[in-house]
């Protein structure tokens, strides 16, 4: 009887401690979310901040490029009036990875594409890829929802006969292997040539 006992409140204690570290985890994480809005935490000016967001750059001390670069394409050709789809291809830096479009806690930032509307051509809906699962060393049973190396959007668009610009932008957060960064924007832009 009493061993069955000892054995009970060994159980509690052992659900006791995964919960207290599937708190911090998430605690870690909403904090990386929260500090990458406030510019105090980076030291920087919000200006800096805003412009470090807008250019895409920010502090990789590993890379000298953006976390995320827009490979192509850089012009379509598309039936007027017609649905047609732009495959928009992104590759992330090595070593990085970045939030998906549906990550699994509420707290991260997701990627998300924003088109700029313009006469003459619509941008009905983007479709995302699925996540890959990933886990930080520190916390190796608390997955996240990531895109690393390359990935494309496919954007589902209808434009009137003429050129048009499609333009938007990619906001993302990037992080390596223990530490996120402050979300990023970077420009897309695309000719739509609808003959």
């Amino acid at each position: 009887m009493a061993s069955q006992q000892v054995l009970r409140a060994r159980a509690r204690r052992s659900r006791g401690a995964a919960f207290i570290l599937q708190r911090i985890f998430r605690l870690i994480l909403f904090s990386a979310a929260w500090f990458s809005f406030w510019p105090a935490a980076s030291g920087k000016s919000g200006a800096a901040l805003a412009q470090d967001e807008s250019t895409g750059g920010g502090d990789f001390s590993h890379t000298a490029h953006p976390a995320v670069q827009y490979l192509f394409p850089e012009q379509l050709s598309v039936s007027a009036g017609k649905p047609a789809t732009a495959d928009l291809h992104f590759r992330i830096a090595p070593g990085l990875h970045i939030n998906s479009h549906k990550p699994y806690e509420k707290n991260l930032i997701p990627t998300n594409l924003m088109v700029v509307e313009e006469p003459g051509l619509k941008v009905a809906a983007v479709d995302f890829p699925a996540g890959k699962d990933f886990a930080f060393s520190f916390a190796p049973t608390e997955k996240i929802s990531v895109y690393s190396d390359e990935f494309v959007l496919h954007a589902h668009l209808t434009a009137e006969r003429g050129d048009h610009l499609l333009q938007a932008k990619l906001r993302y957060q990037a992080c390596d292997a223990s530490t996120c960064f402050p979300p990023k924007t970077i420009p897309v832009a695309i000719d739509i040539i609808a003959k």
